[in-house]
């Protein structure tokens, strides 16, 4: 019989990676909490990690006999013994991936079946003892055993199992990078060359408790899990009024929502609610000459409250980006499990430029992490009162150093704390603005801007505008939207508007304490008097350490910044637009600094990614190319059924940055790609200079 579950996160221990965070800085209270790794293969004379995607027949160690087919069953002597894929779901569990997608998987008390859906249930940690095996079942925790010819689960009875090589398996379900050749290796006193991404969201599927974003970045249980459609996305339903609220500015309650294997609705630039960075996409990015990437753990209180699917205890920005660190190990580790074994993948997690370093120097991508959080450190506002002190900053500052994040926002959607934002314009200042009233009980209060002063964006005015979408925002939100609702909107004078807030006193020991420890200041999303004040305390101290990472600054800001030492990495949109940048940014760099610049994709970040080149039958991106380093040819990237082109679709899937970047050719030259291919080196210099000063 088949056995039918849902998908639900792992609950067998954590990989390594994620122990030492929960250990640092998520409440374990000591190592008993988590269920250990499989035993160390220091001690057995057989590599667990070894199995990964290979293919194997499995036997009894004590008869010999391999394990076949019988019926809707598995059992050994069976007349055809049976390949199966050892398809990694984590460092040392598997499921065996037999043919026709059938797997061994525990079904009641104590039975196996034959399923053919990836799950819980289908997943074996593999335990080496000497030069034999046990498989235990992640689900029941029971072991695989024999009764008789059949196959069972035992509580204690382990059976004794061998795999051996063999052939004709059928490949899981995946998707291929697309690219032929191995990124270069280099020397670790040597700079680095590659390309920086500067401002991205890998970990963005817990947005809004994890109701909000379809689809995930990997799935223990493979592609057609992590990339499926969405329930919540059906017609009519929230997920599907939300995405076309966020993705066109209209309040549709559908849209195409095939995933895997068609990929007829997304991903895509417009699709902001669904998944775009898949690790098989972040790979090509990589496989393209991506080197380091800053993940920014996200969320929003306001919104998540407000969204009608979610329990508001789920809510908290700061327990959302601890669990996203958690999740970022986990991806980790499981990159790992597809390459072999622990350290063996190609996306490592780095808390300092010397780790940074040695792992680009291996060829691999250095993954730095951030936060960008509107109630960061919990430091929110309620009636005009702060909801921090100063003991509070100083404590939440190390545990986000302990946690591994090393570049932070202070402020971001909505005044807080520590200071004023930058006001959203237009309609999504409109929403923005309700969220601040949400979660503040204050609507932002903007004054027109003194002669010659940098304004924080035009805000249209509640009073008047707010009713015209109340309908429609309650046909995504409901009834939680009553309190602002029933507020008394403001009328704002004319623009040009600057918000009065600056950086509070608060404020300014989190930007001095950030420096103390060497970390990175994110100067966007501050408003323009709070920037000035955070650039004035870095200026007297002369540190480096700072970055515009995705277009929310000012250019006399950036200009300050330059001078310091900081990096420019701006908005990957549209390529006239971010050619504009880059020549901006090359014509005021101090010479004292090495030039290089990033780009900040802000994928999965509810920010549209780049659309095609308007004018690209005009020199297109010819497929295939070599990457700037000469060492990887770049495919078209075939995903299941779909098979892209940056000329059509822009950069509908995170992997297709490269081919973004090869597109810029045609309007900013070699020079261009030469600059961004020393993004990774100007980043590593700042922290470094950020690091020394903090010592």
């Amino acid at each position: 019989m088949a056995v039918q579950w849902g998908w639900t996160r792992r609950t067998r221990g954590l990989g390594l990676s994620a122990l030492a965070v929960c250990l640092l800085a998520v409440g374990c209270s000591d190592a008993s909490e988590l269920e250990s790794e499989p035993e160390s293969t220091a001690t057995s004379g057989v590599d667990i990690y070894e199995f990964a995607n290979g293919c194997y027949s499995l036997a009894d160690a004590d008869s010999g006999n391999g394990v076949g087919a019988a019926d809707d069953a598995w059992a050994v002597g069976a007349s055809d013994e049976t390949p199966f894929r050892m398809q990694a779901t984590a460092l040392g569990s598997y499921l065996l991936y037999g043919p026709g997608g059938r797997m061994i998987a525990a079904d009641g008390d104590d039975a196996v079946a034959a399923t053919d859906e990836p799950g819980p249930l289908a997943d074996w940690e593999v335990t080496a003892h000497d030069e034999t095996l046990s498989f235990s079942n992640v689900e029941t925790g029971k072991a695989l055993a024999l009764e008789g010819d059949e196959l069972v689960q035992a509580e204690d009875d382990a059976g004794s199992w061998e795999l051996d090589e063999a052939s004709g398996c059928d490949d899981f379900p995946d998707i291929d990078p697309g690219t032929e050749g191995e990124p270069l290796t280099g020397d670790v006193d040597e700079p680095v060359r590659g390309f920086l991404d500067a401002h991205t969201h890998y970990s963005a599927f817990r947005f809004f408790g994890g109701k909000f974003h379809c689809g995930r970045p990997w799935s223990p249980y493979g592609v057609t899990v992590a990339l499926k459609d969405c329930e919540n996305h059906a017609d009519g339903e929230v997920g599907a009024i939300a995405e076309s609220m966020f993705s066109k500015g209209s309040f549709d309650d559908s849209h195409a929502q095939d995933g895997w294997p068609t990929f007829g609705g997304w991903p895509g630039p417009d699709s902001l609610t669904h998944e775009g960075t898949y690790w098989r996409w972040i790979e090509r990015a990589w496989r393209g000459g991506l080197r380091v990437s800053v993940n920014h753990l996200v969320d929003n209180r306001a919104l998540c409250e407000l969204y009608p699917v979610v329990d508001v205890d789920e809510c908290n920005d700061m327990a959302s980006i601890r669990q996203q660190a958690v999740d970022m190990a986990d991806l980790q580790d499981y990159i790992d499990a597809q390459s072999g074994g622990p350290g063996k993948g190609f996306f490592r997690l780095v808390t300092s430029p010397e780790e940074a370093r040695k792992v680009i120097a291996e060829g691999k991508l250095a993954v730095v992490l951030g936060i960008e959080v509107s109630e960061v450190l919990d430091c929110g506002l309620s009636d005009g009162e702060p909801q921090c002190d100063a003991a509070q900053v100083d404590e939440g500052l190390d545990e986000l150093h302990e946690l591994g994040v090393r570049s932070v926002f202070p402020v971001h959607k909505f005044d807080n704390a520590l200071g004023g934002t930058t006001y959203d314009p237009g309609v999504s200042g409109l929403i923005v603005n309700a969220g601040n009233q949400y979660v503040t009980g204050e609507w932002w209060a903007p004054e027109p801007c003194e002669p010659g002063a940098i304004p924080d964006n035009e805000v249209m005015s509640p009073q008047g505008t707010l009713t015209a979408f109340v309908d429609p925002l309650r046909d995504v939100f409901g009834d939680r939207i009553d309190p602002i609702t029933q507020s008394n909107p403001p009328t704002y004078p004319p623009g040009p508007h600057c918000n009065p807030r600056g950086l509070t006193a608060l404020g300014r020991r989190t930007i001095e304490g950030l420096a103390d420890r060497g970390m990175i200041v994110e100067t966007d999303h501050l408003s323009t008097a709070a920037r000035s004040e955070a650039l004035e305390i870095l200026e007297a101290r002369g540190y480096s350490g700072l970055i515009t990472s995705h277009g929310w600054g000012d250019p006399e800001a950036q200009s300050r910044l330059v001078k310091l030492g900081g990096v420019v990495s701006p908005y990957a949109s549209t390529l006239p637009g971010f050619v504009g940048s880059w020549r901006r940014a090359k014509a005021e760099a101090p010479e004292e600094f090495l030039f290089g610049i990033g780009f900040g994709t802000d994928t999965n970040g509810i920010g549209n990614q780049p659309r095609p080149r308007q004018d690209n039958e005009n020199d297109p991106v010819e497929y295939p190319y070599t990457t700037f380093d000469g060492g990887t040819t770049m495919n078209q990237q075939v995903s299941g059924e779909r098979t892209y082109d940056v000329n059509i679709d822009g950069v509908a899937h995170y992997g297709l940055f490269p081919d973004w970047i090869e597109d810029m050719r045609s309007l900013g030259g070699d020079e261009i790609v030469d600059d961004l291919a020393q993004g990774a080196e100007a980043y590593l210099q700042m922290w470094e200079r950020a690091e020394a000063a903090a010592e």
